[in-house]
């Protein structure tokens, strides 16, 4: 797949590159969650039967942030290279990262599409039914299509539902932030999925016997609920089991504000330094909490690592049985 970066206005020789027969997905489609999967699997479908170029748009940064609404959106279910993956997967060829800036954002949905749509030669359009475009969100799945009647189709998927309840990036964010990794995972089509470098910690994981990866993320990731977690970690395309805190670790640094993960691997005794690896959540075990000794926290980490080789070896067990690490 191409990612090309775009910015309002085309330049000409954006036009001259891209300006070609596609079928383009357009949203922000954080998370990429089974919702958005329908979107842009539409899409890919109708661009292999039309013979066009199978396309995604998507903006970056996310527009509540330039628009100073950006408190809850700071944080990425996919930061943007995470995203990326996920729409090569579902077969795009082309992914168009769209800058969202104040000159964008005045925009109005008739030059959104004679200016960018057009340019571009979309033949077809695929968007979500809630799909909101132009100046303060005038333009709506209709207006889309009303205004681009004249050279091309827009298809207009319908909301996506699991159990009655309609599939969001808000209803995942809802999930993570009360540790129900696994109705997220149901949510995605995938396990909640975090990245980054093992770097140095204080070393006192492995003083009290659970040595610890210590991951500085690679992007701003909803972190979801501080606390334990069953997690298979991959490592250089080997996936490994094990348990991980994210948190503040209040027994030791209380006035610690920034979480940190921390990945106990079972049965691993290499050097992981500077490894860039990924964390899948597979099943939650407990909220973080503060311990009167270390003891006690030594007592309760191994409870912890128990819990979480029960939830690998169990398939009956409430979490996703989807997960197989390399045990």
């Amino acid at each position: 797949m191409e990612t090309i970066s775009l910015s309002y206005p085309l330049t000409q020789h954006d036009i001259e590159v891209n300006g070609v027969p596609q079928t383009l997905a357009i949203g922000h489609f954080d998370g990429v969650h089974k919702g958005h999967q329908k979107v842009i699997s539409q899409a890919v479908e109708a661009a292999k039967r039309g013979g066009t170029r199978a396309s995604v748009m998507t903006f970056h940064p996310h527009p509540k942030i330039v628009l100073g609404q950006g408190g809850k959106y700071y944080a990425c279910l996919t930061p943007i290279e995470d995203k990326m993956d996920k729409f090569a997967e579902l077969g795009v060829d082309t992914a168009y990262v769209f800058r969202f800036d104040a000159e964008f954002a005045s925009v109005t949905p008739g030059q959104f599409v004679e200016q960018v749509l057009r340019p571009l030669h979309v033949k077809k359009a695929v968007i979500g039914f809630d799909f909101r475009f132009g100046h303060r969100g005038q333009g709506t799945p209709e207006m889309l299509r009303t205004l681009g009647a004249s050279f091309m189709e827009v298809d207009i998927a319908d909301p996506f539902h699991l159990d009655e309840e309609k599939v969001s990036s808000t209803l995942v964010r809802a999930r993570l932030a009360s540790g129900n990794v696994a109705e997220a995972a149901r949510l995605l089509g995938r396990p909640y999925r975090i990245s980054g470098i093992v770097v140095h910690g204080d070393g006192r994981g492995r003083t009290i016997g659970f040595p610890t990866a210590n991951i500085s993320l690679s992007g701003s990731y909803v972190i979801p609920l501080f606390g334990v977690y069953a997690v298979v970690m991959h490592v250089d395309g080997i996936a490994r089991p094990g348990v991980m805190n994210i948190g503040i670790k209040p027994t030791f640094q209380p006035e610690n504000e920034q979480p940190t993960p921390e990945v106990h691997l079972f049965d691993y005794t290499g050097d992981l330094y500077g490894r860039h690896v990924q964390i899948d959540f597979c099943g939650f075990i407990r909220a973080e909490q503060k311990f009167a000794s270390v003891q006690q926290l030594i007592d309760q980490i191994e409870n912890d690592a128990l819990l979480a080789r029960r939830m690998f070896a169990n398939p009956g067990c409430n979490e996703p049985s989807v997960y197989k690490p390399d045990l």
